[in-house]
């Protein structure tokens, strides 16, 4: 496996160079990063671009092996989880959790994919029974989720043994 640099190196040659991130960032601004060393600069632009684009699942293991080798965790857990995405699938909601005076959580749940909560998705067993689901779950633009609060979130659902990403 290669270096992270190289990595960020490969990574930014496999977007269209018309890739731009929602916050207007580009793959040349990238490109500048990567010659002036700024290495969680360019991996952070990298992200955001492929966020905003179609990218392939190799694109997202680079990033997310950069990430790792740069100690960067949440980065890492987030590149993995996009890279999965890819393959799989996500659905998104809107969460709100009750408040701890609502008989809710009395602390705030992790927002990095470690979590694997149980969901009333609709399903039922054969005899009518509700049937949970288990699925991963990501709070958007947030480390965490507190009682009584609300965020975009994704679900990645897992098989019956609650693996995936």
């Amino acid at each position: 496996m290669h270096d992270a640099f190289t990595l960020l190196r490969q990574a930014v040659d496999l977007l269209p160079e018309h890739a731009v991130a929602e916050n207007g960032q580009t793959v040349g601004d990238v490109r500048r990063d990567i010659e002036l060393q700024e290495w969680e600069m360019a991996l952070g632009m990298l992200i955001e671009i492929a966020d905003a684009h179609p990218v392939s699942v190799g694109l997202w293991k680079m990033l997310t092996e950069a990430a790792r080798q740069m100690m960067l965790d949440r980065s890492r857990r987030w590149c993995a989880w996009r890279g999965w995405e890819v393959e799989h699938g996500t659905i998104r909601a809107t969460l709100t959790l009750l408040g701890a005076d609502e008989g809710g959580r009395q602390g705030a749940l992790p927002g990095d994919g470690r979590l694997r909560p149980l969901w009333d998705i609709g399903n039922r067993t054969a005899d009518g029974r509700q049937d949970l689901n288990i699925a991963r779950l990501w709070v958007e633009f947030a480390p965490q989720l507190g009682p009584g609060e609300t965020a975009d979130v994704r679900l990645a659902p897992c098989g019956p043994s609650g693996g995936g990403i």
